[in-house]
Formats: C-alpha cells, sequence, structure tokens
C-alpha cells in the first residue's frame, strides 16, 4: 500500500501538476488522520473491555467478602448474646436467696466462661483496601455505588472504634477485679491451680462479693450490648450493598 501511494506521489511530481499534487497529499493526510482515528478508536475500546473485567472481578469480591460479612456479623452478635444470657443468669442467681451453691458457683463458671469476654470486631475489607490504596476505586463507574462503598467501610471503622473506646473503659475496672477476687479458680480448666477447693466457700466468697461481682457484669452488659446494636445496624447496611453490587453485576 505504501509502494503504490509512493509511486502516485512520484508521478504527480515527475508531472508537475501541482493542483494535483496538492489533492493529492491532502487525501493522503486525511487517511492518515482516519487511520490514528480508527487505531485510537480500537485502543479505547480495548481498555474499555479491560477496565471492564477489572470492574467485574473487584465487584464479585466485594460482593463475597461483604457476603462473609455477613455471616461473621451474625456470629459475633450469637456470641455476645449469648455473653449477655450468662450476665443476667449470674445477676439472677446472685440476687436469689434460694440459690445454692452449685447454682452460684455454674452461674459463675457461666460468665467467665461467655460474659466477661471482650467483644472483637472483624471484617473484610481487603477489596476495598486495595481498590483505595491503588486509585483503582474509579474502575467502579457507578459513582452511587462508589459513593455508598466509601460510607459502608467507613462504619467499618467508626464500628470498630466504638469497640476499641469500650474495651479501653472497661479495662481498669476489669484487671483488679479479676485479681484481688482470684477468678481463675472458678475456671474448670484452670481451678487445679488452685489445689482442692472446698465449694461452699466458694459460693459464700459470690455471696458476700455479691455487689462486686454485679458490677463488674454490669460492665461487660454494657460492652457486650453496644456492639450488638451497632453489628446489627451494620448487618442491615451490608445487606443494602450487596443489593446494590448484585444490580451493577447484573448490567
Amino acid at each position: 500500500m505504501i509502494k503504490f501511494f509512493r509511486k502516485i506521489r512520484q508521478k504527480l511530481l515527475s508531472e508537475n501538476n501541482f493542483s494535483k499534487y496538492l489533492i493529492y497529499a491532502i487525501g493522503e493526510i486525511i487517511l492518515v488522520v482516519i487511520g490514528i482515528l480508527i487505531a485510537l478508536q480500537i485502543n479505547n475500546a480495548n481498555e474499555n473491555r479491560k477496565s471492564a473485567k477489572q470492574e467485574n472481578l473487584y465487584l464479585k469480591r466485594l460482593l463475597s467478602e461483604n457476603r462473609d460479612d455477613i455471616n461473621t456479623f451474625k456470629n459475633n452478635i450469637s456470641d455476645l448474646e449469648k455473653g449477655i444470657e450468662t450476665i443476667e443468669n449470674l445477676s439472677l442467681v446472685l440476687n436469689s436467696k434460694d440459690s445454692n451453691d452449685e447454682r452460684l458457683i455454674a452461674a459463675a463458671n457461666d460468665f467467665f466462661g461467655y460474659g466477661s469476654i471482650y467483644p472483637i470486631f472483624s471484617s473484610s475489607t481487603s477489596t476495598f483496601d486495595d481498590l483505595s490504596s491503588t486509585g483503582n476505586l474509579k474502575d467502579i463507574r457507578n459513582s452511587e455505588l462508589r459513593d455508598e462503598l466509601v460510607k459502608h467501610y467507613a462504619k467499618h471503622k467508626q464500628v470498630a472504634e466504638w469497640i476499641r473506646i469500650g474495651t479501653e473503659w472497661a479495662l481498669p475496672n476489669d484487671a483488679p477485679f479479676t485479681y484481688n477476687n482470684s477468678i481463675m479458680r472458678f475456671e474448670p480448666v484452670s481451678d487445679f491451680l488452685f489445689g482442692e477447693q472446698n465449694q461452699s466457700d466458694l459460693a459464700n466468697h459470690l455471696r458476700d462479693k455479691k455487689e462486686e461481682y454485679i458490677n463488674n457484669a454490669a460492665v461487660h452488659f454494657w460492652i457486650n450490648k453496644d456492639p450488638i446494636d451497632k453489628l446489627k445496624v451494620l448487618i442491615t447496611d451490608t445487606n443494602e450493598i450487596i443489593n446494590l453490587i448484585e444490580q451493577e453485576l447484573k448490567k
């Protein structure tokens, strides 16, 4: 093709026909411009396909991680609610004059096994972190979805921070209580370290320190209850994000 145009150009030059050569030159320029535009269009189409493919992969990863988060949050709520049950039971038993030694010790064991455990927050943020740190968040072309994702993961940080604050508030009260009352002697796993213990003495200790134990249980009640409420809200928000992602993947 290049040789063909070269021959035409040389022929027009040899004929010394400037007007025809000018028309030819303009035509050649137009052909070059058209070729460049076609190449750019093809390149843009390829880039768009790559971007769409990348976006699809990101959306699928976000969808999978948010579904995992739903299960994680539900399991966390279940554990925290189990803890609150043991807290309420300990209060009930300690406040009852009819509670025998066995029931008192069992209630304390349950509380230390479930109710006194600190809440933790765990979520899957690797894909969003990747999108944010690499600047690839722009690959999510739907601006509404993009904005909702930013808000959603900001809520993750808020819940994690709230739990951290609750834990830091409770620890100064919890640590002295744990040590001063030797609560590990109530734990079936570690009670052997204290030697043979008289069950009546343990039960009477609980009765004598009733207010102290209920105060400690109340601390754990609140640091468990608040995360439950916030995790339930986060589950609702996560379900909404899942719906938005699913709708985007269907387009």
